[in-house]
């Protein structure tokens, strides 16, 4: 995935991102990068990978030595950035969240056009934000550059775009990723995650509409390009990835989080499926709310039968290969025995996507003497990878738990019954349930229905997408 931040101001903003950028840490795990402008200074670059250390510790050496009042961070999943570049709509630096799918026969209609070469990566590949920026130098502004950019790209592609005079920011066409404008005495800033500048002063200015394009001074914001309301942002920004203090589109993601677990305990009554449990649990971190909605509404105590260990190892996904990230998840569960040994549990998590690292956590639960484990996902079975966002590290849908389970007892023609397969009021859906069940080795299991996450969400389904769960 990814996340960036950037700042204007009459005083130098250096530290603010600094730290604006740091507070988007749990998006992304590759590389950070932050880009200053001053007129004296001109164009100041640092880029350090995160893969082993958090970006604070990799950047507060450098924000001693950069000034600028203008000034863009980026956490980064796939390429460095923000990266320079110089055109005929002059030198600035550029990045990007998001994913470009049709990036190869972009690049090769670049190579066999107007442009001559591109600066490699070590892999070969182009720098994202290098073929964002020449596509938008096709233009003869950036306003109609970033217009053209995001008609060519297939995917989502929301950018900043830091100047010699100003920071020009664009929310990706359908607002499947959010921005927002803060505003202070001094000057302005723009976040993906909206808590990212509270704490530095900044009060919410605005969201960007989808498509939007504005650009930002210290006296201003100015819209270069308006936006519109066909949106259709990522649902699973609330369900699992956002951060707890963020605001997207008006909803808080803490509160949709325990809404959600509410809406699931109030089905799970209604249908007769509420089990004799001891103790209603979360699988911290983003499954914690889920639960105590689900506690509340349920009326099941709430506990906490195991702590992660963070400090060391604060994200399961960090290391690059599968085999390390399980052993990583293992080691971070410190069992609490007494809530554990004898005990009938409910947990629920986030989502549930291999089921891997499900797998190991209740293979530990079982070790430590749990009686029961059942487990309720916050969302409905996820069938589809994503292709409109980089946070998905699966390179085939069969490693899909539900999808694979559908493969192997229908073949290819089990695409056709997803929506029944979702349905846990369907043969299909019991059948799913019952099989994931066998396999992670659970007691019960339910998925949280779509129209239920979106009630939970309480936004017009159709500004949502659920491209994960039904394709579409």
């Amino acid at each position: 995935m990814g996340g960036f931040f950037g700042a204007v101001s009459h005083n130098d903003c250096i530290s603010d991102v600094f730290f604006g950028t740091d507070y988007h840490s749990h998006l992304g795990t590759r590389r950070g990068g932050m880009t200053a402008y001053d007129p004296e200074k001109g164009f100041q670059r640092s880029i350090h990978s995160i893969e082993n250390s958090p970006f604070r510790t990799k950047f507060e050496a450098d924000i001693s030595s950069m000034r600028g009042k203008l000034c863009i961070g980026s956490i980064s999943d796939t390429d460095p950035q923000p990266i320079l570049l110089r055109s005929k709509l002059g030198i600035y630096a550029v990045c990007n969240i998001g994913i470009i799918n049709n990036a190869e026969k972009l690049r090769e209609e670049m190579l066999d056009g107007s442009c001559t070469s591109f600066e490699a990566m070590s892999s070969g590949k182009v720098n994202s934000s290098a073929l964002i920026g020449a596509l938008i130098s096709c233009k003869d502004s950036f306003e109609e550059g970033i217009r053209y950019a995001q008609e060519r790209v297939e995917g989502t592609m929301s950018l900043l775009i830091l100047t010699t005079d100003g920071i020009i920011a664009a929310r990706d066409k359908l607002g499947r990723l959010p921005i927002v404008i803060g505003k202070r005495s001094d000057g302005f800033c723009c976040s993906f995650e909206s808590f990212a500048f509270q704490k530095l002063g900044y009060e919410t200015y605005r969201e960007l509409l989808p498509g939007e394009i504005v650009k930002l001074s210290a006296d201003g914001c100015q819209v270069l390009s308006e936006g519109h309301t066909d949106m259709k942002i990522c649902t699973f920004l609330w369900t699992y990835y956002g951060y707890p203090n963020s605001i997207y589109e008006g909803v808080t993601v803490e509160t949709m989080r325990t809404r959600n677990g509410e809406i699931m305990a109030e089905t799970d009554i209604k249908n007769g499926k509420l089990p004799d449990v001891d103790y209603i649990c979360g699988v911290p971190d983003s499954g914690v709310p889920h639960a105590i909605g689900y506690s509340n509404r349920s009326g099941i105590p709430f506990a906490r039968p195991f702590i992660k260990y963070t400090p060391t190892w604060p994200r399961s996904f960090m290391p690059q290969s599968q085999a390390m990230r399980n052993r990583v998840a293992k080691m971070k569960l410190i069992p609490v025995h007494e809530l554990i040994e004898g005990k009938k549990l409910l947990f629920v998590d986030d989502s549930i996507v291999r089921g891997t690292q499900m797998r190991e956590t209740v293979d530990f639960l079982y070790a430590n003497g749990a009686k029961e484990v059942h487990m309720r996902s916050a969302c409905p079975p996820i069938m589809y990878g994503c292709k409109y966002l980089n946070f998905s590290r699966s390179t085939s849908e069969l490693d899909l738990i539900a999808r694979k389970i559908v493969d192997e007892l229908e073949g290819a023609k089990g695409v056709e019954f997803i929506e029944e397969y979702s349905d846990t009021n369907t043969q299909r859906g019991k059948r799913l349930r019952d099989e994931i069940c066998k396999r992670l080795r659970l007691t019960s299991l339910e998925f949280q229905s779509l129209e239920g996450t979106v009630k939970a969400v309480g936004l017009d389904g159709c500004k949502l997408c659920s491209y994960c769960w039904n394709g579409k």
